[in-house]
């Protein structure tokens, strides 16, 4: 999920910020671009949000910066969902025609994105490298439409560095590569929530969808 922070917000993110992130943070309040909602950490106060922003690679070192913020739930102006993939392909770059090969496949199952992909387009700033992966966001609502996913990530991921996560009812998401491994192997699977990261039995994951 998406969300954007009210001038309180930024007011007092700018307050608690660290030196070196204060040019970047003012950048994003003054475009009024989000920044992603994340698991919350140990720590976190009652009726807070914990955020991350993360900024593009640095164009010598190709280094990452993610900035953690935490903020209180009123100094969220407004949220979103993640964004869908078919207003991604034209910023897409050499995985264009392929991504919208998938994306043509794939209109009944309501892909979305994260990751690099994403940034660049709610930003326009530089996030893409040839090493980024594709991060799909995959909301089966059918064990018909999990298997149909997984079946169509795999193929095209032969010619796309997909990667990704399918969210399961609940908000559990599990990686759709591990999934796929857990299908032929039968294992558990690591399941990331908004409070948790566990381990869960592939049966328990598949009771939370309808059997068409």
């Amino acid at each position: 999920m998406l969300a954007w922070l009210s001038e309180q917000g930024w007011l007092a993110v700018l307050r608690a910020a660290q030196p070196q992130h204060r040019a970047a943070l003012t950048l994003w309040q003054g475009q009024d671009w989000p920044a992603v909602v994340r698991r919350f950490d140990v720590g976190a106060q009652p009726g807070d949000v914990c955020l991350g922003l993360p900024l593009p690679p640095d164009e010598h070192t190709g280094g990452k910066v993610r900035i953690s913020l935490s903020v209180p739930a009123l100094e969220i102006s407004r949220t979103s969902a993640a964004v869908e993939l078919r207003s991604a392909l034209r910023y897409a770059g050499p995985w264009r025609e392929a991504l919208t090969a998938l994306e043509k496949e794939a209109k009944h199952l309501h892909l979305r994105i994260y990751g690099s992909l994403a940034m660049q387009v709610l930003t326009g700033l530089l996030y893409l490298t040839p090493a980024s992966d594709i991060d799909i966001l995959f909301h089966p609502r059918s064990r018909k439409q999990l298997e149909d996913g997984v079946a169509l990530l795999s193929r095209h991921a032969g010619h796309l560095p997909l990667d990704g996560e399918i969210v399961f009812p609940g908000g559990l998401a599990v990686s759709w590569k591990e999934w796929q491994m857990a299908m032929t192997n039968p294992a558990r699977v690591i399941v990331k929530e908004l409070h948790a990261v566990r381990l869960m039995d592939t049966a328990s994951l598949l009771a939370t969808l309808e059997h068409a």
